[in-house]
């Protein structure tokens, strides 16, 4: 079996979601003064790869506290979702008749990291994301967010978007995954784990691990 890392390293100063905490990884003891090493860590719920929970949109949604281990555990299937322009929706027509757990959307919008094109990323529309809803799908992105995002172009359009697509799947009582990393090397096919730090929020940063025959 193949195991294949899909988790963002967490770094000092990296990108975060627009209003989101800046992330700080600092020294916090050194071996050279204290005869050890600790390193001071500050950063958001929904640092790089995270898990989103219900509570993140819906006001009486349940919080990572409230699922099992089993719950980050996933039967995938990856849609190719690439080749979309800069904000372009995904249909429903996207949108696998499958038996899985999870479907993994795959925009390519990882490349962009670190710029501001990373805000432009394509999202789910409300069809899309409602029929994920429907048949029980979580969903996973190898970007900020299945709605979009603002950015830093002023009238695009979509700052009083809001969050349909996290509505959808949060309210459903379905989990988000987002920030994902190498999606394109998976086959259609795998098993997922995203399993978020042990925190009772409405979210966590998560080391998301894919495994398939290969």
């Amino acid at each position: 079996m193949t195991l294949r890392d899909l988790t963002r390293p967490v770094e000092d100063g990296m990108a975060t979601y627009p209003g989101d905490p800046a992330v700080s990884v600092a020294e916090h003891a050194s071996m050279a003064s204290d005869g050890y090493r600790v390193t001071a860590l500050e950063l958001g719920t929904h640092t790089g790869t995270h898990v989103d929970a219900p509570s993140h949109v819906e006001p009486d949604g349940a919080t990572l506290g409230e699922f099992g281990p089993g719950a980050f555990e996933f039967d995938a299937h990856v849609v190719d979702a690439t080749g979309l322009d800069p904000r372009e929706a995904i249909g429903p027509e996207a949108v696998p008749g499958t038996d899985a757990d999870l479907v993994l959307f795959h925009t390519g919008w990882e490349d962009r990291w670190g710029t501001d094109r990373y805000r432009a990323h394509p999202y789910l529309s409300r069809a899309a994301a409602e029929r994920c809803a429907g048949r029980g799908f979580a969903v996973g992105l190898d970007c900020f967010s299945p709605d979009p995002t603002p950015g830093s172009d002023g009238g695009n359009g979509f700052e009083g978007y809001g969050v349909p697509a996290h509505r959808a799947l949060l309210g459903a009582g379905l989990l988000v995954v987002e920030n994902l990393i190498g999606l394109g090397d998976l086959p259609e096919r795998c098993s997922v784990s995203a399993y978020p730090l042990r925190v009772d929020a409405d979210g966590a940063p998560a080391r998301v691990v894919a495994e398939f025959e290969g």
